[in-house]
C-alpha cells in the first residue's frame, strides 16, 4: 500500500471516530446531537483534531512496533498481553499530550473530565482495533512473501533436481560404454584393460559417492586413483611429490572438493613439470595445498582459465561449508599455489 492510500485510510479512522465521539458526547451532555452551538462546535473541533493527530502517530509508529513485537516474538501468529498492554499506556500517555495541548494553548477550553473520559475510552479501544489491524497486515504481508520465497526454492529445488538427473545420463551412458569396450578389448592389451577399469572406477564414485558424506580414507583413495590415470597422459618429465596423512581415515567429508584443483594443476601443469599435493590433518582441520610449476609466458592466461572451475568450487564450499573453510590462491612467475582448510 503507498503513502496516500495509507494517510487517506487514517483521514478515514478519524472521521469515523469523530463521528462517534460527536454521538457519544452530544448524547452524554443532553444537546442535539447534531446541533452547531458554538460550544458543540468546539467540542467536535476538539475530538477532530485529537483524532486526527492521534491517529497520525500512530499511523507512524504502529507499523514499526507492530513488525519489532513480531521479530522477537517466538509465535508470530499471536500477540500476547504485554504487547497490547504496552501499545494501551503508549496510547494513555500520546492522548495525554495531546488533549493536554489542545485544551490548554488551542482552545483554552478548559477540562470536561465527562468529556476526557469519553474521549479517552473511545479514542483508546479504535486505536487498539487500528494497531491489531496494521500487526494483522503485516502478519499477511510476511506470510505472502514466505510462500513466495517457499515457491521459489521449490522451483529452484526442481530445477537443480532436473538438471542432476540430466547430468547423470552422461555418466551412466560413459559407464556403460566402458564396459561394453573392456570386453571388446583384447586380452593380451593389458595396460588399455587397467586403463578401463581405472576410469570405470572413477566413474562410480562420482556417480554414487556424491550423494552424501565419504570418509577421507574413501576421498583419498579416490584421489589416487584419479591422479594415477591422469598420469597415464602425461610424459615421463612429470615430477610427483605426493603426501596423504595416514591420520586421515573416518573423518567425514563431502566428495570431489579436492577432485577440480588436482585436475587443474594437471593441466596447466608447464614449466619444470612438477606438482607437489599435500593433504594433512591438524586437529579438526583437514589441510589441503597444491602446487604446480607454470610457464612465465602463460601467466596471464593462467588466471584467465581457471576463474571457472575456482569460481564453482568456492560456490559449493560456501554451500556446504559455510563459515568452516578457508580457500587461499596465490600464483607466482613460475607457481601456482591452492591451499584449501576446512573444519571438520
Amino acid at each position: 500500500m503507498n503513502v496516500k492510500h495509507e494517510w487517506l485510510n487514517i483521514f478515514f479512522f478519524a472521521l469515523i471516530l469523530s463521528i462517534c465521539l460527536f454521538i457519544v458526547l452530544d448524547s452524554a451532555y443532553e444537546d442535539p446531537i447534531w446541533g452547531f452551538s458554538t460550544i458543540s462546535l468546539k467540542i467536535r473541533l476538539l475530538n477532530l483534531g485529537i483524532s486526527i493527530v492521534a491517529f497520525c502517530f500512530a499511523g507512524y509508529m504502529y507499523p514499526r512496533m507492530a513488525q519489532s513485537f513480531i521479530d522477537k516474538s517466538k509465535d508470530k501468529k499471536r500477540a500476547n498481553w504485554k504487547e497490547y498492554a504496552l501499545v494501551f499506556l503508549i496510547n494513555f500517555i500520546i492522548l495525554n499530550i495531546i488533549y493536554l495541548f489542545i485544551v490548554f494553548f488551542i482552545t483554552k477550553m478548559g477540562f470536561r473530565w465527562k468529556e476526557l473520559l469519553l474521549n479517552y475510552v473511545t479514542v483508546s479501544a479504535l486505536l487498539l482495533l487500528y494497531y491489531t489491524v496494521i500487526r494483522n497486515r503485516i502478519l499477511f504481508k510476511n506470510f505472502t512473501e514466505q510462500s513466495l520465497q517457499l515457491e521459489k526454492v521449490k522451483v529452484d529445488q526442481l530445477d537443480t533436481e532436473l538438471k542432476f538427473l540430466k547430468s547423470q545420463y552422461h555418466p551412466h551412458f560413459l559407464f556403460n560404454a566402458l564396459n561394453t569396450i573392456y570386453f571388446q578389448v583384447d586380452e593380451k592389451n593389458t595396460e588399455a584393460k587397467q586403463s578401463i577399469e581405472k576410469l570405470s572406477d572413477l566413474l562410480r564414485y562420482q556417480l554414487y559417492d556424491i550423494e552424501h558424506e565419504v570418509t577421507m580414507e574413501q576421498e583419498i583413495n579416490y584421489l589416487k586413483s584419479y591422479i594415477a590415470f591422469q598420469q597415464l597422459r602425461m610424459t615421463e618429465r612429470l615430477v610427483l611429490d605426493l603426501y596423504f596423512d595416514p591420520e586421515l581415515k573416518e573423518q567425514k567429508i563431502h566428495p570431489l572438493l579436492f577432485q577440480p584443483l588436482i585436475e587443474n594443476a594437471f593441466k596447466y601443469v608447464r614449466g619444470d613439470y612438477r606438482i607437489q599435493l599435500e593433504i594433512k590433518l591438524n586437529g579438526n582441520q583437514i589441510r589441503f595445498e597444491i602446487i604446480n610449476s607454470i610457464s612465465p609466458s602463460r601467466n596471464t592466461n593462467n588466471k584467465k582459465e581457471k576463474g571457472i572451475g575456482i569460481e564453482n568450487l568456492k560456490r559449493r564450499l560456501e554451500l556446504l561449508y559455510p563459515d568452516k573453510y578457508n580457500l587461499e590462491i596465490q600464483q607466482t612467475e613460475n607457481l601456482f599455489v591452492v591451499k584449501l582448510t576446512i573444519n571438520t
